[in-house]
């Protein structure tokens, strides 16, 4: 294999595949991403036997052929070498090693051979749609802060995507919970996703396909078979294992009956909760917010540090209620709303709370509260 190319393509296509290998690894050629030299394309990828990404950049390639390379001693060498710079890649004569020069700078690589590098993608998928980019990242920003971290409940480790049918229209809707707070938001399904089944993307696989969607506009190929999912977005493609479970009758924690409603304008809330909060502690961060006639008073007491309360002027006219809530959870939930109020629907201190931008909003959110 001889290939020559400019370092900042190789780079570029480096940093979508190398994030994906685990950097302690008890299998060797996990650590490792694959190169092909063919067509005029050098050929990236790169697996966790979980998640796996493709990607290819146009080369000058003098001799086809392919090896696999320590993923992050490669992306850090070029990472380092000067912007303009042109690299050559080169199988040596001995076994095991491949010689990479770019202007004066020599390093031998240790590689392992093609044939041991294993390939999750084999499969059929049975449903394929198209989603614009700007979509499929809307529904991801707006629920990933959801997901749950406790690997127990590894069915609550990703988001949620299905289509439902809202007074006849097909909605495509992805949700997001850890049992303390939940995200649900949905837009128009896009054609051909009328059917899908309800899959659940896990976390590190919605984390790779943000920052993929961060660089990229237009449409997204979407592919989904019972135990995989497929995104295409140009020359890169994530495919991801499911996580095999069922995910919760979510529409059951979603109150109905909330009658009491606040409307707060949304970042003089985000800063006073930011403030008051300073004083609680990393255990309990939980603030008592207590609403009557106009007015909303913020309550953050810790015994070691003291007591903190700031009045904010809102928009209720329901009975007085004093309800908590944790202070990160009503931060995030505030960070992902797009209008200047929030609308809270309240039902009483024990019970979940809706958070929305208005009535009907594309995004809906739960919180549970806390006893303060």
């Amino acid at each position: 294999m001889k290939v020559t190319l400019e370092r900042s393509a190789l780079l570029k296509s480096l940093g979508h595949v190398h994030r994906v290998v685990e950097r302690r690894n008890t299998i060797p050629i996990l650590s490792n991403v694959l190169l092909r030299a063919a067509d005029q394309a050098l050929h990236f990828k790169a697996t966790d036997l979980d998640l796996e990404v493709v990607d290819s950049t146009a080369a000058d390639i003098g001799q086809n052929g392919a090896t696999t390379l320590p993923a992050h001693t490669l992306y850090e060498i070029v990472r380092k070498l000067p912007d303009g710079a042109q690299v050559s890649l080169e199988l040596g004569s001995s076994e095991g090693q491949l010689l990479l020069r770019s202007g004066r700078s020599r390093f031998t690589l240790q590689s392992l051979p093609e044939s041991d590098f294993p390939d999750i993608s084999v499969g059929t998928f049975d449903n394929t749609f198209s989603i614009d980019s700007t979509d499929l990242k809307k529904l991801i920003d707006k629920t990933q802060f959801a997901i749950s971290t406790e690997e127990t409940r590894y069915y609550l480790n990703g988001i949620y995507m299905h289509t439902v049918d809202v007074d006849g229209n097909s909605m495509l809707r992805a949700v997001a919970t850890d049992g303390h707070r939940l995200a649900r938001v949905e837009i128009p399904a896009p054609a051909g996703s009328a059917g899908m089944p309800g899959v659940i993307v896990p976390r590190k696989a919605v984390a790779e396909l943000l920052k993929l969607l961060e660089e990229t506009s237009g449409d997204i190929k979407v592919e989904i078979s019972t135990t995989k999912i497929r995104f295409t977005a140009g020359n890169v493609l994530l495919t991801s294992k499911l996580i095999d479970g069922t995910f919760p009758d979510y529409g059951r924690v979603i109150p109905s009956g909330n009658d009491k409603q606040l409307v707060v304008d949304r970042d003089p809330f985000a800063a006073a909760v930011d403030r008051v909060s300073t004083i609680s502690s990393e255990r309990g961060r939980a603030v008592k917010l207590s609403l009557a006639d106009g007015k909303l008073v913020l309550t953050v007491t810790n015994p070691d540090s003291g007591t903190a309360t700031e009045e904010l002027e809102v928009d209720y006219d329901a009975s007085a209620l004093e309800i908590g809530f944790n202070a990160r959870y009503l931060l995030d939930i505030a960070g992902q709303l797009d209008s200047d109020t929030a609308l809270f629907k309240l039902s009483d201190a024990g019970s979940p709370t809706i958070v929305q931008d208005r009535d009907g909003a594309a995004a809906l959110y739960v919180l549970m509260p806390m006893r303060v």
